[in-house]
């Protein structure tokens, strides 16, 4: 891992238009990722964080908009022109999707994906070495020789997540963006995916956005965990530092309602995310927590440093200079009301 971003994203932001108005999916994100590091990407579902990975890569449905900043060497990738960003995905900036099943062409063997995405991007290699470059990268995965000429729906789930991996490694990109590589996999498998992912910034030195609802897999894997809620990153900081002593209500509270084996009795967060069409004033978590003061309510919180490499966004934490007097006292709110802003 060094120090220099691979990526370096600033204020960026992504809504999608509809009828009711524009979703505000990404609110102002600012994010690095050196070479080599693994950055976890957590928060509930709607929150915001596949929406961030695919902004990165310039991914969006018709009908999104994005402005702000993501520099990749020297460039700004957001207002790239579809044919120079189609360039540099795959070969500089690789995507793992949640489901495979519904990325692989089932009518396609899998011998046939890698040569399709191959010819896309190195259109000078021979038949031959494009066998060699895709058995090569499967047997990293974990996958023989025999099953190169099968079809996706002779796999297991693991195996297709597997082969989604490899497919985006083939061209050895240096920022894999990995959007819930293990869901719905059993933790055998699990624990396969995870060394695999390790063994890539090992070997390659690639730099991974490992976007996940499992915390256990953050501890595990990452250097540095970005907390996201609602649009906005909340809290970001080394992943030791944040699971030990969390710094916002938010992340204190996601970590409360992981279960573990000394576990004695479930939490979860009351309410929901809040409507990214109208977003409340002030913090967006202020309806859900547990320490929400009468500025929390209307002002929106300045972001922090907490230390080298941490930062938070709560009133919590000052500065004191900016809260009006008198309004560090809790915020009083009725039950309707919490239903409401939810």
């Amino acid at each position: 891992m060094t120090d220099t971003p691979i990526v370096s994203v600033r204020d960026l932001r992504v809504y999608y238009g509809t009828v009711r108005g524009s979703v505000r999916a990404v609110d102002g994100v600012s994010l690095d990722i050196g070479a080599g590091e693994v950055v976890g990407l957590v928060g509930e579902s709607g929150c915001g964080k596949s929406t961030f990975g695919r902004g990165i890569l310039g991914l969006l449905p018709e009908g999104a908009a994005s402005n702000g900043e993501v520099i990749y060497g020297g460039r700004n990738l957001v207002g790239m022109s579809p044919k120079d960003l189609r360039r540099l995905r795959g070969p500089d900036l690789g995507l793992v999707f949640q489901e495979p099943m519904t990325r692989l062409n089932p009518l396609m063997r899998i011998e046939d994906h890698f040569k399709e995405t191959l010819e896309q991007h190195e259109s000078n290699l021979t038949d031959r070495e494009i066998r060699r470059r895709s058995l090569e990268t499967l047997g990293r995965m974990g996958i023989p020789p025999t099953r190169f000429r099968q079809y996706p729906h002779e796999f297991s789930g693991g195996m297709r997540q597997r082969i989604m991996i490899a497919l985006a490694l083939v061209l050895r990109p240096k920022l894999l963006v990995a959007d819930e590589p293990t869901t719905s996999l059993d933790v055998i498998v699990e624990a396969q995916i995870l060394a695999i992912l390790a063994d890539l910034r090992e070997t390659f030195g690639t730099a991974l956005l490992l976007i996940t609802h499992n915390l256990g897999i953050v501890a595990e894997a990452c250097d540095r965990v970005a907390v996201m809620y609602a649009g906005k990153i909340v809290e970001e900081g080394p992943a030791r530092d944040v699971f030990i002593e969390p710094a916002h209500p938010y992340t204190k509270a996601l970590l409360s309602s992981t279960i573990s084996l000394d576990t004695e009795e479930l939490h979860s967060i009351a309410g929901a995310p809040p409507n990214l069409i109208a977003p409340p004033l002030g913090c967006r978590f202020h309806s859900r927590c547990p320490d929400a003061m009468v500025v929390c309510g209307w002002k929106d919180p300045v972001e922090l440093q907490l230390g080298e490499g941490r930062r938070t966004a709560c009133w919590l934490h000052g500065p004191a200079e900016e809260i009006p007097p008198g309004e560090t006292a809790p915020l009083e709110r009725t039950e309707l009301a919490v239903a409401e802003e939810a």
